[in-house]
């Protein structure tokens, strides 16, 4: 059966702001306190979705959350209606506020973790939203990303959806950042492969030590058993907790896969040669997997976190080839342009690429692969899929005009205690889930 797999790309929250709040995130920390532009971050996003769709793949789309975050703030002990919350809680502690506001649910890769049907033993699509535990501000996301994968894929006869996993930091799950999938076509059985950055009970595992590991062996292995994974489609690697303290804080800053392709760094994995060995061993694929793994000597490590190679998108074209789907930093980056240009001429299915302004994005840590979420899904199984989250021209459109009307140019700390912004936003995600058909997915409290 003709599957597809579906990018869903997060908008960007009407909130976009900078505030350094994510530790172990180079450039999150490097741009806080900048003035942010949301109008410009949420177009800039909606200009890639636009191209995937004209280049003929399925695009969706997936919600920002309501923020501020006015329940966490009243559970922290503010009280009144929601503008004074916000007025209280600025007052006491300015930078609460800031994360309390945070847009980060925009990158959608850690959304959570998704299993295609042809990998798992009950043959429906999994879904398990990430817990974020490691950042308090994207340890608000779990609840609703739920709710809006329910409103989105919501039909149970192919559908499966799970509690995040539990708030310990045993088990710290930071959901499709850290796991990808290698095979033939997306319809076939796949490798799903899980990287973790250090194991919260095994003690005689190496693990990073000036930045957090956010993904452990304990969560992705539950992962696995909640999904009903097939045992030959799941496979453990470790990420080089070297890279990790280098700023390389998911692994899809360092590495990326799709079909029979796996594009890596060369300092990518812990013990690189016998991990690679492992994932040739476990592909069940007919084609050659291609494992294109980037030297050092051509791409450094501080190289591809700033310009974000790894976390570019890999996409595969209705002619059989791949297209790079690479940030604007990529080209402007000499070793790494230069390193592209060799790639794509090269004997494997990566014959172009693109490059895209994202600036917003990626100037707090996010390039263009943190903005989606993959989903591999079958003819009915897409059919089945909430249209109303599928982009289309009309669909484009409509997203633009509601952006433009809604979202400022400019945020700066003192906008945070303003009390319009607060109002201004879930304006803004009101008049979105009708545009989306996502029902009462924001749990609004405005009175005290």
């Amino acid at each position: 059966m003709k599957s597809v797999e579906v990018n869903f790309d997060g908008l960007v929250g009407p909130t976009h702001n900078y505030a350094g709040l994510s530790y172990g995130n180079v450039a999150s920390l490097n741009n806080a306190a900048s003035y942010s532009n949301p109008k410009e971050a949420v177009l800039q996003g909606l200009a890639k979705m636009k191209a995937m769709h004209d280049l003929g793949l399925t695009q969706g789309v997936f919600a920002p959350h309501a923020r501020p975050d006015i329940n966490v703030l009243r559970r922290l002990g503010f009280t009144g209606t929601a503008e004074q919350v916000i007025s209280k809680a600025f007052k006491a502690d300015p930078v609460l506020v800031r994360a309390c506001y945070s847009a980060s649910s925009m990158w959608t890769a850690n959304a959570g973790t998704v299993s295609p049907s042809a990998d798992t033993l009950d043959g429906k699509v999994h879904f398990t939203a990430a817990n974020l535990n490691n950042k308090f501000h994207r340890s608000l996301e779990p609840q609703t990303t739920t709710r809006l994968l329910k409103a989105m894929f919501n039909n149970d006869d192919y559908f499966s959806h799970h509690t995040h996993l539990p708030d310990q930091g045993f088990f710290g799950d930071e959901g499709a950042a850290n796991h990808t999938r290698l095979g033939d076509e997306h319809g076939e059985q796949g490798l799903e492969l899980f990287v973790y950055g250090a194991s919260a009970f095994n003690s005689a595992l190496p693990k990073p030590s000036k930045f957090p590991a956010r993904q452990t062996l304990e969560a992705s292995q539950a992962i696995c058993r909640l999904h009903q994974l097939k045992p030959s489609s799941q496979l453990m690697i470790q990420q080089n907790p070297d890279v990790i303290d280098q700023g390389v804080f998911h692994n899809d800053v360092i590495a990326v896969g799709n079909a029979n392709v796996l594009l890596c760094h060369q300092q990518a994995f812990l013990n690189q040669s016998h991990a690679l060995q492992q994932i040739k061993n476990a592909y069940m694929g007919n084609k050659t997997l291609h494992i294109i793994e980037v030297p050092t000597a051509k791409v450094s490590v501080q190289d591809a976190v700033t310009s974000y190679l790894f976390n570019s998108q890999l996409v595969s074209l209705k002619n059989g080839k791949m297209l790079l789907v690479a940030p604007h930093e990529c080209k402007n980056n000499q070793a790494v342009n230069s390193y592209i240009e060799e790639m794509i001429m090269a004997d494997n299915p990566v014959d172009q690429v693109q490059f895209f302004d994202l600036k917003q994005s990626m100037q707090n840590g996010g390039g263009p692969a943190c903005l989606r979420l993959r989903v591999a899904l079958n003819q009915p199984e897409l059919a089945a899929v909430n249209p109303a989250v599928i982009l289309n021209d009309s669909k484009y459109q409509q997203l633009c005009d509601w952006a433009n009307k809604h979202y400022r140019d400019k945020l700066s700390n003192d906008d945070f205690a303003d009390p319009n912004l607060l109002i201004e936003s879930y304006n803004a995600l009101d008049e979105l889930t009708q545009h989306l058909e996502l029902g009462a997915v924001y749990p609004f409290q405005l009175e005290g």
